[in-house]
């Protein structure tokens, strides 16, 4: 058995190409020498490949670059993407990956050529991440595309894109985007060596999974430690602000790192209007952050305790006695409210306005008419339901969620004591949070930094960044 014959049959053994039929071999004849491409079905831009086929069969016996593979990049490989490589475990997640290995007789490496194209949808603007005025783009699933998105955006020599490889199983690709002359190197040393060192089969989940293996949530803790967007110029933003972007091949989420709550409440609209505008926007998005922890349960405890409020304020508390008390119905709602969503994002789109209105007449009207439920139950389960909308993490908008269901549960069992037991609840669990670089969740808050948390509330013009 020749050198060449052994190789192909190692690089069998590894692929079984015999049992899957997207994995292609294609044996040719290059200058009179046998030849091997080995390449999976569908990740092939097949005019291109058509193209660098044409030119390998116009080589001549005698010419120089059928020496080696060295020679043969150098001199017959008329395509930028290329490489050579002699380690056959590379070579496998080579051709795994979508790259085309061609192994040719006598040469002593094998050649890769990165002329994959992947499956993918159109950069439409994301739809959870829509800005009134401002790019349209977004990121998609494809690594490489989104990694040209950012660098469309950011033509500094500084700009660095390293990348990795995470998963025994998966090999998944992903990429550190930074400004290297304004990143934290301490934080993005801890970074390199968590995800080089990082012992796991897979990233199913993609970013999920990777957020859980930077830095694994606490049970209790259901607060964000990373921010996502699908916007690439937010992404763009945070790298210019000497923050760590974290693309993750097949992920259309970008990670930022590290993360504060005010980083998580930040939103793109605040910057595509004046000043005043974004800061306006920014304040309203607080509040009302604030008012959907608050709300229900502040009304349960004067529910508990009406003699605490003036004659002029009565009117907040339901005018007939409940038939179900105003704290299961208040549970119930948090709970049929999520149940509802599920079942809008699980009907098909044409059905969803008509299971909308459906919700709204059965749930609103005849809930409140058979007694269910209070009048008042339903506008400020309404008012918290809208507030969830208004904040552009989903996963902010369910921490806050449960820390009202626990404020709600505390209250409903130890009146104020338990109001006021909840809330130092809350403010431990927020003191006691870190980000992945280890400083406060609440910072500039806790530590105080005065100057950059008037940036943090009021939005700053550009004179000023």
């Amino acid at each position: 058995m020749t050198d060449y014959d052994a190789r192909l049959q190692a690089l069998r053994q590894k692929l079984a190409p015999s049992k899957s039929f997207d994995l292609l071999e294609r044996p040719v004849l290059i200058a009179d020498k046998r030849a091997m491409f080995v390449l999976i079905d569908g990740f092939v831009k097949d005019e291109l490949f058509e193209k660098i086929m044409e030119f390998f069969y116009s080589i001549k016996t005698d010419d120089p670059a059928m020496k080696s593979a060295k020679a043969f990049l150098d001199r017959a490989v008329p395509y930028c993407e290329a490489d050579s490589e002699t380690d056959l475990d590379k070579v496998v997640t080579a051709v795994l990956s979508g790259q085309t290995a061609l192994l040719i007789e006598g040469f002593d490496a094998y050649v890769l050529l990165d002329i994959r194209t992947y499956p993918q949808r159109d950069t439409a603007e994301p739809e959870k991440d829509k800005v009134f005025r401002g790019s349209h783009d977004g990121f998609v699933e494809t690594m490489v595309l989104n990694c040209a998105l950012i660098r469309r955006r950011i033509r500094s020599p500084h700009l660095r894109m390293e990348s990795f490889t995470v998963g025994t199983a998966s090999k998944t690709d992903l990429v550190l985007c930074y400004m290297e002359d304004r990143v934290d190197n301490a934080l993005l040393t801890k970074l390199r060596n968590q995800v080089t060192n990082a012992n796991v089969d897979a990233l199913t989940m993609n970013s999920e999974s990777l957020a859980e293996l930077l830095l694994p949530h606490k049970w209790y803790n259901p607060f964000p430690r990373f921010k996502y967007t699908e916007r690439p110029d937010a992404a763009a933003a945070q790298v210019l602000e000497g923050d760590i972007v974290l693309l993750v091949d097949n992920s259309p989420a970008a990670m930022t790192l590290p993360t504060s709550l005010f980083d998580v409440m930040e939103e793109a609209n605040d910057y595509y209007f004046p000043p005043m505008i974004g800061t306006y926007l920014r304040l309203v998005r607080m509040l009302v952050l604030i008012f959907m922890l608050l709300v229900t349960p502040v009304w349960l405890l004067l529910n508990q305790n009406p003699q605490w409020l003036p004659p002029a304020l009565t009117f907040l508390l339901p005018a007939d006695a409940p038939t179900v008390p105003i704290f299961w119905q208040l549970l119930i709602l948090e709970i049929g409210i999520d149940g509802l969503k599920l079942a809008t994002l699980n009907t098909p789109s044409m059905l969803t306005t008509s299971l909308s209105v459906i919700a709204g007449i059965v749930v609103g009207d005849f809930a409140v008419k058979s007694g269910w439920f209070s009048a008042e139950s339903m506008l400020y389960m309404a008012f918290v339901a809208l507030g969830g909308f208004n904040q552009p993490s989903f996963d902010l908008g369910y921490a806050m969620k449960f820390m009202r269901i626990g404020l709600l549960i505390l209250t409903a069992t130890l009146n104020v004591w338990g109001f006021a037991l909840g809330l130092l609840v809350i403010f431990i669990i927020l003191l006691t949070s870190k980000t992945f670089s280890g400083q406060s969740y609440l910072y500039p808050l806790i530590p105080f930094n005065g100057k950059l948390l008037c940036k943090k509330i009021f939005r700053p013009g550009v004179r000023n960044q």
